[in-house]
C-alpha cells in the first residue's frame, strides 16, 4: 500500500515538472520579408535642332521617372519632364542629373553652335535694269498722234519712274507702220513723240531730261503686213539716253 502511494506521488511530481517545462517554452516569432529596393531613376534628354547658328535657339526636351531631384547644369532644378528653349553662344553638352531613392541617372544632349555667316545682300539693280523693268512704250491708233485712253496710265507710270530717278534722261522715239509716204510718217512720228513728251512734262518731268526723235516707218518692230504687226509699229518707244 505504501509503495502505491509512493509511486502515485512520483508520477504526480513528474507531471508537474513536465507541465512547468512545457509552459516555459515560447513560440518562435515569424521574420517579416525585407522591403523591396526603390526603383532606379530613368532619364532622357534631347535637343532639337542639334545644330544651330550663333544667335539661334534650340529646345531641350527631357523626361524622367522615379526621381525626386532633376537638374540640368546651368538651368537649375527642373520638373520631372518638360521643355526649355536655350540660346547657347558656343557648342556645349547639356547634362541632366536625376536623383531618387533608387540612385542617380544621367542623360546628355550635345548642341553644336556654328559661327553666324555674314549675310551677303544681293547686288542692287542698275539704273539700266530698273529702266527696262519699269518704263513701257506707248501705243497709238492708226493715223493718230493723241495718247489713247488705255495708254494714259502707261505714260503716267513712266513719268512717276522718271521722277523717282532724276539722273535718268530719255529719248522718245516716234514710230509708224509702213502705210503712207516716208515724209508723212516722219511727221506723224514727230507728233507722237511730242504728244508723249507733253504728258511727261505735265506729270513733273523736267523738259531738259526729255528729247524726241521720229523714225517714221524706217525702223519697224515688226515686218509683217497685218493689223497685229502694224499696231506694234504705231508706238512711242521710250529709250534711255546715253
Amino acid at each position: 500500500m505504501k509503495q502505491m502511494i509512493r509511486l502515485s506521488f512520483v508520477v504526480t511530481i513528474l507531471g508537474l515538472v513536465l507541465l512547468s517545462s512545457g509552459c516555459g517554452k515560447k513560440a518562435a516569432k515569424a521574420t517579416p520579408p525585407a522591403p523591396p529596393a526603390p526603383p532606379t531613376p530613368t532619364a532622357t534628354l534631347a535637343a532639337s535642332p542639334e545644330v544651330i547658328q550663333q544667335g539661334q535657339s534650340t529646345v531641350l526636351t527631357w523626361n524622367t521617372e522615379n526621381a525626386s531631384n532633376i537638374t540640368i547644369e546651368g538651368l537649375g532644378e527642373l520638373p520631372a519632364s518638360g521643355t526649355k528653349s536655350v540660346t547657347p553662344n558656343d557648342s556645349m553638352t547639356y547634362t541632366l542629373v536625376a536623383k531618387g531613392p533608387g540612385g542617380t541617372q544621367n542623360a546628355s544632349a550635345r548642341v553644336t553652335v556654328n559661327e553666324k555667316t555674314a549675310e551677303v545682300a544681293p547686288p542692287s539693280p542698275s539704273e539700266e535694269e530698273l529702266f527696262a523693268r519699269n518704263v513701257k512704250d506707248v501705243l497709238f491708233d492708226y493715223d493718230k498722234a493723241e495718247i489713247r485712253g488705255d495708254q494714259a496710265t502707261t505714260a503716267q507710270s513712266d513719268a512717276a519712274f522718271l521722277m523717282q530717278h532724276p539722273s535718268i534722261k530719255v529719248v522718245l522715239e516716234g514710230h509708224c507702220d509702213n502705210r503712207g509716204s516716208e515724209e508723212y510718217n516722219l511727221a506723224l512720228g514727230t507728233s507722237r513723240a511730242e504728244s508723249l513728251k507733253k504728258a511727261l512734262l505735265q506729270h513733273g518731268v523736267p523738259e531738259e531730261r526729255v528729247k524726241t526723235i521720229s523714225y517714221g516707218k524706217e525702223k519697224p518692230f515688226c515686218s509683217e503686213d497685218n493689223d497685229a504687226c502694224w499696231q506694234q509699229n504705231r508706238v512711242d518707244h521710250v529709250a534711255m539716253a546715253r
